[in-house]
């Protein structure tokens, strides 16, 4: 969350609530990688609304610091490899499949390199303008590769799913980055992450859609014509 302590903290809130109802309408052990979304994401505004309280008290360093880290794993490390994956896993066609696995590479190789730049390089998060900014001193030199692969892997997913409404999800989320990245550019981090977890209770919308064709596909309607 990007604008204070108590809208990351109801965000948490929210976001908890309908993970856990989306994590309920799952018919697959498949699907609750996706559907753990929202809940995911309500870890990360909840660190980050914990971030907000401690970043003020210079004697809560050490707060700021675990904080700081633990948003920064959830953007950098985890989201890459994990809405690939969560995608992969919910395939069913074999030709979209192969397109995923792609997608899924590309993740694993960019959580694998900014955990590495977290590891080695020095963070700092700050509160400027009402927004908090991760100052990074990550190589520049891969800088742009790296973003671009970063995108592919947590935005393409759904345009290659098989699920008709999964498009918009992308779109939302295509949009929300461009919105981010055109007016927020210096707390890119932040602010796109806040919009990312907002669009992500759509995902709850999306479980009821996939619930809704699992049981057509299990339970049929039955024929209106006579069997002889």
């Amino acid at each position: 969350m990007c604008f204070s302590a108590s809208a990351s903290f109801g965000a948490g809130i929210v976001l908890t609530a309908i993970g856990i109802a989306s994590i309920k309408k799952t018919q697959h052990p498949s699907q609750i990688p996706f559907a753990a979304i929202p809940l995911v994401f309500a870890v990360q505004q909840l660190a980050e609304g914990c971030l907000w309280l401690t970043l003020p008290n210079a004697n809560l360093a050490a707060a700021q610091h675990a904080f700081t880290y633990i948003f920064l794993v959830f953007a950098q490390i985890i989201w890459p490899a994990w809405v690939p994956v969560a995608f992969l896993i919910l395939e069913k066609e074999i030709t979209r499949t192969k397109k995923q696995k792609i997608l899924v590479g590309a993740g694993l190789l960019v959580s694998a390199y900014l955990g590495y730049c977290l590891i080695s390089f020095p963070v700092h998060a700050q509160i400027m303008h009402y927004h908090i900014t991760y100052d990074q001193s990550y190589p520049a030199k891969l800088a742009t590769p790296i973003a671009l692969l970063y995108l592919i892997a947590t935005i393409a997913p759904p345009f290659f799913s098989h699920i008709n409404k999964m498009w918009l999800l992308g779109t939302a989320i295509l949009i929300s980055y461009l919105i981010t990245a055109i007016f927020y550019d210096d707390y890119l981090v932040s602010v796109w992450c806040f919009f990312a977890s907002v669009i992500s209770i759509s995902v709850y919308v999306i479980m009821l859609e996939i619930k809704k064709i699992s049981q057509k596909v299990v339970f049929p309607e039955p024929s209106s014509g006579i069997h002889l």
